[in-house]
């Protein structure tokens, strides 16, 4: 990100501002900071900045809390959430990877969906074998005439 550019990562609010975009008392800011729910920026004095983006994760944590469920499960859903979220940036970096492979290198690999619905992957030119068995169906509770 170019300097003095702004996403939802910046870390823009005191912790007075952020407890009040969320709805929370400072302290409880502070405590979701010492338990690892929320880990807001520190500047050089040590002072807690949090960004749009923890602002939208201590609402998250208001509504679950208020849903009945307790901080450690809390931490454990946002832990997966947070790990999904990782995962799905890495398929995406695959995926274009994959992608930027496949077009410098054409004609190298083809796959195809074999019978079982898994992936078959063919030398360039060749054909899947498909299977020439017949199947009928009759719907249960019919007659054949």
């Amino acid at each position: 990100m170019a300097a003095g550019l702004m996403d939802e990562f910046s870390p823009l609010f005191a912790i007075a501002v952020a407890a009040e975009l969320a709805g929370m008392h400072p302290q409880t800011l502070r405590q979701y900071d010492r338990i690892g729910l929320v880990k807001p920026t520190r500047t050089a004095g040590q002072s807690r900045r949090y960004s749009m983006r923890d602002v939208v994760q201590l609402r998250e944590i208001g509504a679950m809390s208020a849903e009945g469920l307790n901080l450690e499960g809390i931490r454990r859903i946002l832990d997966l959430e947070n790990h999904v979220s990782e995962l799905t940036v890495r398929v995406r970096e695959l995926e274009h990877a994959l992608s930027n492979e496949m077009l410098a290198r054409p004609g190298r690999r083809v796959f195809a969906a074999g019978s079982e619905g898994d992936v078959v992957s063919l030398r360039a030119g060749e054909r899947s074998k498909r299977s020439n068995a017949v199947v009928v169906w009759r719907q249960l509770g019919q007659r054949s005439e």
